[in-house]
């Protein structure tokens, strides 16, 4: 187990969770008791010849296993290396970043204190916000199993999964997607997600989006802005560039700020690629989103109404 002074030094230090000491202690008192709650169920949910809680005790305590998730998610440390650091054994750490990865990533965004994000909203009238895919390389499917192609990405032409995210017009994160294999197209994730039918005849708001999103304008009453079509593909007049160029430039701009979010979530180098199992892309991406989040909301203040 992890010493006082190591656990302070780690609590700490931003640089080696990426989380505030007031972020880590809000996370304590939050998961920590659902922890607890999942465990003695399912102690109590098997036979036994002994009373519940007899027995060895845990060498790793509910703060140390939330650490060590931390650690490996900011940082992407292997098992080994974190149980050398906390003193267990490597399949306690594993154990332990299992059972803490799925509660982190059960609490969705954070957009005010106490108001989360799990599922994409019916937007608030007036409001602005971005979407854009990105793609988290994965390992290569053995050979000869079923759907082994469907995580080539046709972009990168690379063994991936692809998740959707959602910021407001400053980059703050507001919502992230379970992961999707990378050969799904961007507007199809998209509309699986239920986008459209959130948008369509709901109240006017402005989505921002690349030109994957193509197409979504026509069925969310322009709602969903996407760059725009190039009229001319062969010798388009000069007058015309100009304005194309302008144009896109100018949907560049307003929608480069999502770039700014995707980038805070791949610093934390779990998500700069994978190299543990596929199953659990998904409570990873969501995990680091809320973590990330949370912090943004604790650092800034309250997201703007989605």
């Amino acid at each position: 187990m992890v010493g006082n002074r190591s656990r302070a030094a780690i609590v700490s230090d931003r640089r080696i969770t990426g989380l505030s000491a007031e972020v880590i202690a809000e996370l304590v008192s939050e998961v920590g008791p659902l922890w607890h709650e999942r465990h003695q169920a399912r102690l109590e949910s098997r036979p036994r010849k002994r009373a519940v809680g007899a027995g060895a005790k845990h060498r790793l305590v509910f703060v140390d296993r939330l650490l060590a998730t931390l650690v490996h998610l900011r940082h992407g440390a292997t098992h080994d290396v974190l149980a050398c650091w906390f003193g267990v054994d490597r399949s306690t750490i594993t154990r332990a970043i299992g059972e803490v990865r799925p509660l982190l990533a059960a609490r969705g965004c954070t957009i005010t204190a106490g108001v989360r994000l799990r599922t994409l909203a019916r937007p608030s009238s007036g409001q602005t916000g971005i979407i854009d895919g990105t793609e988290i390389r994965v390992r290569r499917p053995a050979a000869g199993r079923k759907d082994r192609e469907k995580f080539i990405s046709g972009k990168n032409k690379q063994n991936a999964v692809k998740a959707m995210v959602l910021t407001d017009a400053s980059g703050r994160l507001l919502f992230c997607s379970p992961a999707q294999p990378a050969s799904c197209a961007d507007i199809t994730h998209a509309r699986r997600l239920g986008l459209v039918k959130h948008l369509a005849g709901g109240p006017a708001v402005e989505i921002l989006a690349d030109a994957g999103y193509q197409g979504l304008g026509a069925q969310t009453g322009g709602r969903v802005v996407t760059p725009p079509h190039r009229k001319f593909k062969k010798n388009p007049p000069d007058w015309y560039e100009e304005i194309y160029e302008r144009q896109r430039k100018a949907h560049s701009s307003r929608r480069i700020r999502v770039e700014h979010g995707i980038a805070h979530l791949k610093n934390w180098r779990a998500l700069a690629r994978h190299h543990g199992r596929r199953e659990h892309m998904s409570d990873t991406i969501q995990a680091v989103a809320g973590l990330l989040s949370h912090q943004q909301t604790a650092t800034h203040g309250p997201c703007q109404p989605h």
